[in-house]
């Protein structure tokens, strides 16, 4: 019994931090630009020459 109240508070702390991480990408912006990366993939870069 007792190592049944250990995992469940295990769980919740997991899934606290999951949400705190989740929270903090979308305050970063990580999810601001979601077609740009799709699009982005389409077009090649310019060729660089060495100098």
């Amino acid at each position: 019994m007792n190592v049944l109240v250990w995992l469940i508070l295990l769980s919740l702390l997991l899934g606290a931090g999951a949400l705190a991480l989740f929270l903090w990408t979308l305050r970063s912006g990580q999810y601001e630009d979601m077609d740009g990366a799709a699009q982005r993939i389409l077009f090649d870069e310019p060729v660089r020459k060495p100098d």
